[in-house]
């Protein structure tokens, strides 16, 4: 009896919140920080700028986001430290009955259709991308995250660099000002609006269409390719970094230069954010030190690619920063 007591004092509560993008494979780490160190957590998946302003109010021990945070956002934090700990990709799951083909699309293209100016599956543009599909005359419903996501940040990322119109009109961000669509919270709010409406697309993480067995699109790269969202595809456009990270640990990898034939061109570090002063310092180290090692390891089955060498050299110099002294 005293050792169970004992045994439960140990336990350390963690409390995360933010990013739908990571939560499969934050939900594979928690029995195992639980077994090795004695660390429950507890994840809220409530999107990437609901974990900004979750961690920026401190009412949970760090955020998670797949957008880096703005210059602002770091002021507001007050002494938070910006931590790439995952790798995925971005997938465009689509809803078409019966087409026994995968569908190609491009940036372009994309981006007209999030625009409203591309509304039906068998208009002229992309039928000249799909030569071997027999795509119907089906309305096009493009799918959007009504809440701030970094999937979002990714996704509008993308476009805007592969759409100079996109660019200029709408731009990249966790909320963007849709012009055309139909909006929905979380991956699941946006995957069970595609998975109900015929015609419909959308963006979410790779591990989450996998999950729920959504179909989704191959995508062009620069070098004219049409790739997925694979670990081959993450791993080819992660290999475009370069070999020392440094600042705060921001990073871009959407739409690799030519030269990547096999990367997938919507692919993102998601990140967490996490308080210097914290009170649970040690155990935070201890966490996060663990998810960027040996957490990497539960990764490729959901489609995470583990994180490339100069990546966990950054994180190590970060997390050394986690003192829990102001």
């Amino acid at each position: 009896m005293k050792r169970a007591l004992a045994l439960v004092a140990l336990v350390s509560v963690i409390a995360i919140a933010g990013s739908s993008f990571v939560f499969p494979l934050v939900s594979a780490w928690i029995p195992q920080l639980g077994s090795a160190f004695g660390i429950n957590v507890s994840y809220s998946p409530i999107g990437s700028g609901g974990g900004i302003a979750a961690v920026t109010g401190r009412t949970v021990d760090f955020g998670a986001s797949d957008a880096p945070l703005s210059a602002d956002q770091i002021a507001a934090c007050k002494g938070c430290v910006q931590i790439p700990w995952a790798l995925s990709a971005t997938s465009i799951p689509y809803n078409l009955p019966g087409l026994n083909c995968v569908v190609h699309l491009t940036g372009p293209l994309l981006a007209q259709i999030y625009l409203g100016q591309i509304t039906s599956w068998d208009d002229a543009k992309l039928k000249a991308v799909n030569p071997k599909c027999s795509l119907p005359a089906t309305k096009i419903t493009p799918v959007y995250r009504s809440d701030n996501s970094g999937t979002s940040f990714n996704f509008t990322d993308y476009l805007s660099t592969a759409s100079a119109t996109w660019k200029s009109k709408i731009g990249k961000g966790v909320n963007a000002q849709w012009p055309a669509g139909v909006g929905a919270k979380g991956s699941s709010g946006v995957a069970g609006v595609v998975t109900k409406t015929e015609g419909a697309l959308t963006y979410v993480d790779v591990a989450y269409a996998l999950k729920n067995k959504l179909r989704f699109a191959s995508i062009l790269n620069k070098d004219g390719k049409y790739t997925t969202p694979g670990l081959r595809g993450i791993s080819a456009a992660a290999s475009t970094l370069p070999k020392k990270i440094t600042g705060n640990g921001e990073l871009s990898i959407v739409n690799p230069p030519k030269g990547n034939p096999l990367s997938y061109p919507i692919c993102t570090f998601t990140y967490i954010i996490v308080p210097t002063a914290s009170s649970k310092a040690a155990e935070l180290r201890k966490m996060i030190y663990w998810a960027v090692t040996a957490g990497q390891k539960s990764g490729p089955k959901l489609l995470f690619q583990p994180l490339p060498k100069q990546v966990q050299a950054f994180d190590y110099k970060q997390i050394r920063l986690i003192t829990g002294q102001t």
